[in-house]
């Protein structure tokens, strides 16, 4: 019997009516991860003990789907842990099941779940862990610091990205078509016959509405706002995180982008428009990857703007986020530089580089890149 589709075993009521059937495509690589709890473990045992990780600089998504599938494992007597390749963002700590969104790195009753890939204590759960889950990526640069210590697990990834040129290899649930991954994780948990709890509705939301722009991109599907109000019915409210997320700045985050306005730039034709915020005022500030989220919004909304450029010196390379408002395929983009994402959205790291070069290069390129797309654009009545 399959424990993972068994709701008495789960102590969890059947899914609610009107709830969104889970997409037949996803269906069988669900079925697969769920059967592989049960029987991936040594000598064909349940999995035990799970290693759970994201990207760099973990996201909304990319947060959120850990703590919604977290609270699943634990409820099913999994003993898991998160370790990230970067330091678990603070803002996002409420989604972790038991977690106080205020506490520090060591204290709240989440500390105990997330580890500091640096530590000890981490180095000693992937040592003895059954199972590597990599959520919202699927490459192996991007999960940095956590791949040498994991290399020897078995490993699940789960993720809605484009498969990249450098992917981990190995069994996948992967689904471009999904707005994010949190809607991935929504499906299994429903198909798991998953017992809900409110944190696990409240991260998935927050993943799903952060990775959608909040529902506003095009990649949200009927099905995807047919999940957020699934996870709505079950506990997440919408005003409360809208608050959280977006209703408290810090003023750090604002004169950040004070210092950074300055540099707004653009292509003589108008199509390309970009930014660079300054590094040195970056660390004065203390800020982190969280303090300049949404700055591609500035460059993006420029009128003609087709795709949209932001620039931060980091301290191996400069990092670059790609934003596309036409038919612009910022991904493969992206993919000219070592980076990724999707169509409209991406990033990369350039290494070895100043950040003239890096601009100038980039700059180049894209500049080319809406060149060769103005034919098909031409005629469009929402080309700019």
């Amino acid at each position: 019997m399959i424990s993972g589709m068994n709701p008495s075993t789960l102590g969890a009521a059947p899914a609610a009516s009107g709830w969104p059937p889970v997409p037949a495509g996803r269906s069988a690589p669900i079925q697969a991860f769920l059967d592989f709890l049960d029987q991936g473990g040594p000598g064909g045992a349940p999995i035990g003990r799970v290693v759970l990780t994201t990207h760099l600089n973990a996201d909304g998504d990319g947060a959120g789907s850990q703590g919604a599938l977290l609270g699943y494992l634990m409820g099913r007597g999994i003993e898991t842990r998160i370790v990230n390749p970067t330091p678990f963002p603070e803002m996002y700590r409420f989604m972790i099941p038991g977690a106080d969104a205020g506490a520090g790195a060591g204290a709240g009753a989440g500390a105990g779940v997330i580890l500091d890939v640096t530590t000890p204590e981490a180095e000693a759960w992937c040592a003895e862990a059954d199972l590597l889950i990599v959520l919202d990526t699927g490459e192996v640069p991007r999960i940095g610091r956590v791949r040498p210590l994991t290399s020897h697990l078995p490993h699940w990834i789960i993720d809605h990205h484009p498969e990249g040129d450098r992917p981990l290899e190995g069994p996948a649930f992967r689904d471009v078509a999904a707005a994010a991954t949190g809607e991935m994780i929504f499906d299994l948990l429903h198909q798991a016959g998953a017992s809900w709890t409110p944190t696990m509705a409240e991260a998935l939301f927050v993943a799903i509405q952060t990775d959608t722009g909040g529902f506003r991109f095009s990649s949200t599907s009927a099905h995807t706002l047919q999940v957020a109000g699934s996870l709505v019915g079950l506990g997440a409210r919408p005003e409360r995180l809208h608050a959280r997320i977006y209703g408290s700045v810090p003023l750090r985050r604002y004169r950040l982008l004070e210092a950074t306005l300055p540099s707004l730039d653009r292509s003589p034709d108008g199509r390309v428009s970009w930014m660079t915020i300054p590094g040195d005022t970056y660390e004065a500030l203390g800020c982190d990857p969280s303090d300049v989220d949404g700055f591609t919004e500035y460059p993006r909304t420029l009128e003609g703007t087709w795709v949209a450029l932001v620039f931060r010196s980091v301290h191996d390379g400069v990092k670059v986020s790609f934003r596309a408002t036409e038919a612009v395929d910022v991904n493969a983009l992206a993919r000219q530089f070592g980076g990724g994402g999707h169509a409209k959205a991406s990033g990369a790291l350039l290494a070895g580089v100043s950040l003239e070069e890096a601009r100038a290069q980039v700059v180049a390129a894209t500049e080319a890149a809406c060149v060769a797309a103005a034919p098909y654009l031409a005629g469009r009545e929402d080309a700019r």
